[in-house]
């Protein structure tokens, strides 16, 4: 019996393209002591995968070797193991994606981040590739721990209807603040102001920093930053004494063939006392238990959506991941295999 599995064929030249992944078939592995062998049934597409396929380094994320298999989280079902710790017909959250059948070892490739994870029965295991995993957490403790979200600020987020982005919106709204979003369609500003902004716009109806000016004419005191480029340089403008910047990612720059320069009104960081952080959420697994047990009230009580972009099979996976970074997707981007 095989199994196949993505690879990556070349390194793209901006947005990836017809050619630069692959797949090849091998057998379905067999679990050594200690191993459990998982039949995928959901993967994630995540905008960092263009990091790791660009080369680069290992400070975020190991990058993708050529010819090598591709990865990213996924969530399936235990088929065969030789685990204590997972037994066959056990859903499971692990790092091995772009393929059907996964081997894993029960104590993970490195970090206890990276360990495969048993989920519980009764919720759909896709939920850990969003709201309750990784994506969640992202959006819970940039909020939180990295921008000290307190009473009475305003919250501008990029990427406003993306997967973190759309969830910092719901978080924010939930939990009383006046939140202003950023969308690159008039159907994805709806579609924020539904999720509870007090105020959304179309980044492609002008300059960034005039539309949010109109918005927030009083500025703002938090900016949870998942675009870069001109959405930066807007959120510095806009941002009062004392702001706190969330540097969560910056999409508009992955397929960017050359070094993109940093934002010229970086000063404005000295003059008003500003704090600029970066963060992913593999730094703060010690949140994991708190903010699943809050998320997942929100869920079931329905106060807390998670729209998903679906596609089917593996080999929709590569186009799937250029509409994503083209922006083509509302919420989520899950691959049913």
């Amino acid at each position: 019996m095989s199994s196949r599995q993505g690879v990556l064929l070349r390194r793209p030249e901006g947005r990836p393209r017809e050619g630069d992944i692959g797949f090849v078939e091998v057998p379905v592995p067999e679990p050594g002591p200690g191993q459990l062998v998982v039949r995928n049934t959901w993967m994630s597409l995540d905008p960092s995968m263009r990091i790791r396929m660009s080369g680069g380094s290992d400070d975020y994320l190991p990058p993708f070797a050529i010819g090598e298999p591709l990865s990213g989280w996924a969530v399936g079902t235990v088929v065969a193991s030789r685990s204590t710790a997972f037994a066959e017909g056990d859903q499971v959250m692990h790092g091995s994606g772009w393929r059907d059948h996964a081997l894993l070892d029960e104590a993970g490739p490195g970090p206890e981040t990276m360990r495969p994870e048993l989920l519980p029965a009764g919720e759909p295991a896709r939920w850990y590739l969003g709201p309750l995993g990784w994506v969640g957490l992202t959006s819970w403790v940039g909020l939180h721990d990295v921008a000290s979200l307190a009473l009475g600020d305003r919250v501008f987020v990029s990427g406003a209807a993306g997967a973190v982005g759309g969830l910092v919106v719901q978080i924010a709204a939930r939990l009383g603040h006046e939140v202003i979003g950023s969308a690159g369609t008039a159907e994805k500003v709806a579609h924020v102001r539904a999720l509870g902004a007090s105020a959304a716009f179309c980044y492609r109806d002008g300059p960034v920093g005039s539309l949010l000016a109109e918005a927030a004419p009083d500025g703002i005191d938090v900016y949870f930053d998942n675009v870069g480029g001109d959405h930066l340089v807007a959120a510095l403008d806009a941002l009062r004494p004392g702001g706190r910047v969330a540097l969560c990612g910056a999409i508009s720059t992955y397929d960017a063939a050359d070094p993109v320069p940093g934002p010229p009104n970086l000063f404005n960081a000295v003059a008003r006392g500003l704090t600029l952080r970066g963060f992913m959420a593999r730094m703060y697994p010690h949140r994991l238990g708190k903010f699943r047990e809050r998320m997942r009230e929100w869920l079931v009580e329905g106060s807390v959506t998670y729209p998903e972009t679906i596609y089917n099979g593996l080999d929709a996976a590569p186009g799937a991941f250029a509409d994503l970074l083209a922006g083509g997707n509302v919420g989520k981007v899950l691959v049913e295999l």
